[in-house]
């Protein structure tokens, strides 16, 4: 080992000391606007289904369809791969998982939408609507029905619309209350959101509805919906998107790209609003930084191509919405929009593939890191982490299985939660 090195220093413990007490403030600061990774399962993708036509077999109904234009357009491994482009040795387990999921958990997350997708309609017909998705999605629930994320989209906080997106909000919440309760995956999406007050004053409404009911402080979070360029850059300059989470007060849980909207607010022509428009290209990546850390995820949009008449157009519509989706996980946008049931199949294909043709050499590497084995690629933390989230994205999707993941990496669901987040929990790897 040779000669034992003598240690000196020159600074009195008291330098050290000060120092730290001069950055507590930022440290209370850093620890309160970037906790991180919530440590949560993130669904692949929203549905939204306008609230007067939302029912009870409304999930099903859309499994179903998907597994018809699957069976029609699509019928084996081979000729999807042949549509989508998938490799040859990725075709088989891409399809039969497809079909497994389709039939098993064909919505991760549904929205009973009450804005575009439902439109102005009379206080009582709206009423009953709000009513009605607050009853059948307790039912839901109840009975194991549900998707793992469900909620509603009020109307936005702007003057037109602002007393009836409260109404709805309230009719909903209460429905949820008086049939057992809130579900632990209910989500609220506030559409249209142009000011940081417009945040603020949402947060107020949910912080009185928490109120009369003695519900935890902080017990309903929602997410933000990023459709008006003023959302990404406020009149002085600053980026409003980074004030409004913070205008959210910890409630915000997602911030969801409308394309449309969006698009549309810049004065981007209708036959070329799409998710990889530069403009989109620009907001979503605004959107991304002002949420990196903060344990607020990004969301994709949707696109209005749908997959529907002949297999030719069938199959066009589903080479776009799968590059579109591949293109987005490029991205690190793990989330987006589903408008149609036949969007589902190729959802689901492009979000498997891009999981299992990565596995291998994601879980080679994460294994060589806690091994500290080497090899040809220097891995730090932050890529540990980086791959730890890759699998657990897989796993809890579909498109990897625990114990494939487990027999790769030698780790356990607990390790990767460990190293993905620490807030997940799980056991304290040992690593470099």
């Amino acid at each position: 080992m040779g000669q034992q090195e003598k240690v000196a220093t020159s600074l009195a413990g008291a330098v050290s000391e000060g120092i730290s007490a001069s950055l507590t403030a930022v440290d209370a600061e850093l620890a309160r606007r970037y906790p991180g990774d919530p440590g949560t399962r993130q669904p692949v993708h929203t549905v939204y289904v306008p609230g007067d036509t939302f029912t009870a077999g409304t999930i099903r109904s859309w499994g179903d369809q998907a597994l018809r234009a699957l069976d029609e357009h699509a019928p084996d491994a081979a000729s999807l791969a042949a549509v989508l482009g998938i490799p040859a040795g990725l075709a088989g387990p891409v399809h039969d998982r497809v079909r497994a999921k389709l039939s098993r958990e064909p919505v991760e997350d549904l929205r009973v939408d009450f804005e575009d997708g439902y439109g102005p309609r009379s206080d009582a017909e709206e009423d009953e609507a709000a009513a009605r998705a607050a009853r059948l999605i307790s039912e839901a629930y109840a009975n194991g029905t549900a998707a793992p994320y469900m909620g509603i989209r009020m109307k936005c906080m702007e003057a037109a619309v602002r007393d009836r997106g409260i109404r709805t909000t309230d009719v909903f919440l209460t429905g949820l209350m008086e049939a057992g309760g809130l579900p632990d995956g209910l989500v609220l999406t506030l559409p249209k959101v142009t000011y940081p007050e417009q945040v603020t004053a949402f947060v107020q409404l949910l912080e009185a509805f928490e109120e009369v009911h003695a519900l935890p402080s902080g017990r309903l979070g929602f997410e933000i919906q990023i459709e008006t360029s003023q959302s990404i850059l406020a009149a002085d300059g600053t980026a409003a998107v980074a004030r409004m989470i913070d205008a959210a007060q910890g409630r915000a849980t997602g911030l969801h790209y409308g394309t449309f909207d969006y698009s549309a607010c810049v004065g981007v022509s209708a036959a070329y609003q799409a998710s990889d428009h530069p403009a989109a290209d620009h907001a979503k990546a605004v959107m991304q930084v002002a949420a990196a850390g903060t344990g607020v995820r990004v969301s994709d949009g949707s696109t209005n191509v749908l997959p529907v008449g002949p297999t030719s157009r069938v199959h066009e519509a589903w080479r776009l919405h799968y590059g579109l989706t591949r293109r987005a996980l490029a991205r690190a946008y793990y989330q987006g929009w589903d408008m149609h049931p036949g969007h589902l199949p190729t959802r689901y294909a492009a979000v498997y593939t891009f999981y299992r043709e990565g596995l291998e050499q994601a879980a080679a590497r994460l294994a060589a890191y806690v091994a500290k084995a080497g090899g040809d690629v220097m891995d730090e933390p932050a890529t540990a982490k980086a791959l730890s989230g890759y699998l657990l994205r897989g796993i809890d999707c579909g498109a990897l299985d625990t114990a494939e993941v487990a027999r790769l990496t030698g780790l356990t669901r607990a390790d990767l939660d460990a190293f993905a987040s620490p807030r997940r929990g799980g056991l304290t790897v040992t690593a470099p």
